[in-house]
């Protein structure tokens, strides 16, 4: 008998704005964000510019890493892109 040695607990993650994020919910923010024209021409792939889908495109960066880690990227483009906006212009103060 073996002692069976328990699975190294996987680390918490919190300067990953990616962890807990599922690729769905990354497309879905990007095709919200850009619009399926645009995002087609920032990561020019078929599944953004011919009949775009959520599922379609899920189906298709499920299987091709390159393309997952250009939507991946651009998803980390976005959120610094509104952290910047967001700095420059700060919401007005509370009248009340």
């Amino acid at each position: 008998m073996t002692d069976a040695a328990p699975a190294p607990a996987r680390p918490a993650q919190p300067r990953n704005p990616l962890h807990g994020l599922t690729l769905e919910a990354i497309v879905t923010a990007l095709a919200g964000h850009y619009g399926w024209e645009q995002l087609s021409e920032l990561v020019p792939i078929r599944c953004f510019a011919i009949d775009p889908s959520v599922s379609s495109s899920l189906k298709f960066l499920r299987k091709t890493p390159w393309a997952r880690e250009k939507v991946e990227s651009l998803y980390l483009f976005m959120l610094r892109e509104q952290r910047r906006e967001q700095q420059q212009n700060p919401p007005p103060p509370d009248p009340s």
